[in-house]
């Protein structure tokens, strides 16, 4: 599974990073960094969390 960003559409709201930390981060600048864009059974749950807080979906799997 692969975390797939759209980046113009994000806001930079955070709400992803809360849910998934061990994926994601955003810098200092406020943009969202995907620290692991392929996503392996253990970390699914998180990637799948992300994805569904995301108030402008910019996030989804593939």
């Amino acid at each position: 599974m692969k975390i797939v960003l759209d980046r113009p559409r994000c806001e930079g709201h955070g709400l992803c990073e809360e849910a998934a930390p061990d994926l994601m981060h955003l810098d200092d600048d406020g943009e969202l960094v995907i620290d692991r864009e392929e996503v392996g059974d253990a970390d699914a749950a998180q990637a799948k969390a992300a994805v569904r807080v995301c108030p402008v979906a910019a996030l989804r799997l593939e």
